[in-house]
């Protein structure tokens, strides 16, 4: 039998994780410090240790995993984590690190992808893997799944040397991405150099990354560096790179399999040693195949690929995002503003063509509008209050059909579904968590997850208001 080891201070969370394993069949021990979860451990062998980051212990998750990593696999848990201690942990070992709220099959599935490893059942990448984000430093903000497993991907990817085509729609945060990339690196310390190819012609962007010697076109009176040379030993970001054209993808296709570019009007090349990342909006396959990307290129690119989901598969992520957003905008103004719930819920049921752009600046634009502290549902852009009229209309007709109005995420159907819910119960948390099948726990960090804010409607009264008897 399976023998793990969880690590929490809080009981509660010992329990839930014990009960999830046990349910699998396996033995788990539980431990609310640091130093009884060692002696555990010297006293009996583990096949896994599951501990919670932030212990209220003059020792964290982080030293837990530096005294307990050579003898078995370490997860680690939190929910307040940031992309710099998720690779910190990467650094020192940790086998993966999962977020809260977590869901019960994603800790199964780790659990489990870990001790097979550890027990030599399966060979699987060795990597260490690190995840959650830090927004204040790298600008990425959210914790939805998709987004943490793209954090993953980013502190796995960091370290090594190989380029990166990062795909997204616009305003998704692509270059933040080549940024994070980029910062978590062991170039961090060298330059971050952007490109925009789409904004230049082809001679101007050869000129601007290439460099030029003296006398090779007009005006050009002295030698000058190319930003690939600007870049050294650091990172390199093309943005747009869909726009090249043939003629300047043959030559972006040379600097990156030779390692050397040649300045306008030189003959003689000259040696380049930055990564690069590249950034598209553009469907590139479908492109090559159309002839106006060359495929050996693409190729070249695309070593690692990422892509950047749309602020709508990630919904949950927006209360988040508006927040910081607010932040930023009540510093410029020198407002004190708070959103209010129905302008969330706007901010919430929109679909978002424009992405995290849009959404920065709807919120921006509200701030500038607000009567007073808090903004209201007219404060937010037209379009979006149009968008709720639409929604409205189609909860009038059919509460069901609206939950299944469109193609959506599951994360975005289990969100209207609790929001059907609460509505048909009167905001009866107890009611509600009843027919979930969940208990009040599970519907609170539910609710936490998708930004439906339970707490602060807790003691309301018959006024429409969550309730809780």
């Amino acid at each position: 039998m399976k023998q793990i080891l969880v690590v929490d201070d809080d009981r509660a969370s010992c329990e839930l994780l014990r009960e999830i394993f046990a349910a699998q069949g396996w033995h788990a021990e539980t431990a609310q410090t640091p130093a009884r979860a060692k002696e555990l451990a010297e006293a009996q062998g583990f096949n896994l240790v599951v501990s919670d980051v932030n212990l209220e212990a003059e020792e964290s998750g982080l030293d837990l995993l530096r005294a307990l990593r050579d003898s078995c696999p370490v997860i680690l848990v939190t929910g307040f984590g940031t992309l710099d201690s998720a690779v910190q942990a990467s650094r020192e070992g940790a086998w993966d690190f999962i977020s809260k709220p977590f869901k019960v099959e994603e800790v199964v599935a780790t659990a489990r992808r870990a001790m097979e490893r550890e027990s030599g059942e399966k060979k699987g990448n060795t990597e260490e893997e690190s995840f959650t984000a830090n927004y204040e430093q790298t600008g990425l903000v959210g914790r939805s799944p998709i987004m943490i497993e793209l954090y993953k991907e980013i502190a796995r990817v960091a370290p090594a040397r190989s380029t990166v085509l990062v795909i997204g729609e616009s305003g998704t945060g692509k270059e933040l991405v080549a940024r994070a990339i980029h910062q978590h690196s062991p170039r961090a310390a060298r330059p971050f150099v952007p490109v925009n190819c789409g904004a230049l012609t082809e001679t101007l962007l050869e000129a601007e990354l290439f460099g030029h010697v003296r006398g090779a076109f007009t005006g050009a009176v002295t030698d000058r560096k190319g930003l690939w040379e600007e870049a050294e030993e650091g990172t390199l970001f093309l943005d747009e790179i869909g726009e090249t054209s043939q003629a300047m993808q043959v030559k972006l296709l040379r600097a990156l399999q030779e390692g050397e570019i040649r300045r306008v009007g030189s003959s003689k090349p000259a040696r380049v040693n930055a990564r690069v990342v590249a950034a598209t909006n553009r469907d590139l396959e479908r492109e090559v195949k159309a002839g106006r990307f060359r495929e050996d290129l693409f190729y070249r690119l695309s070593v690692v690929t990422f892509i950047v989901p749309p602020l709508r598969d990630r919904r949950s992520d927006i209360p988040l995002l508006a927040e910081r957003f607010l932040r930023l905008a009540a510093e410029r103004t020198g407002r004190r503003l708070r959103l209010s719930d129905d302008a969330l819920n706007l901010l919430i049921a929109y679909d978002w063509p424009g992405n995290v752009r849009e959404l920065e600046n709807a919120v921006e634009a509200a701030a500038l509008r607000a009567r007073g502290a808090e903004i209201a549902p007219e404060d937010l852009p037209v379009k979006m209050q149009a968008s709720d009229v639409k929604v409205r209309a189609a909860l009038s007709r059919s509460p069901l059909t609206a939950i299944y109005a469109d193609l959506i995420s599951l994360d975005e159907l289990e969100r209207r579904y609790l929001l059907h819910v609460l509505e048909a119960v009167g905001g009866n948390r107890t009611r509600a968590a009843e027919i979930l099948g969940i208990d009040r726990r599970t519907l609170y960090r539910m609710a936490e997850r998708f930004g439906i804010k339970l707490e602060e409607a807790k003691g309301r009264d018959e006024g429409g208001g969550m309730k809780d008897e």
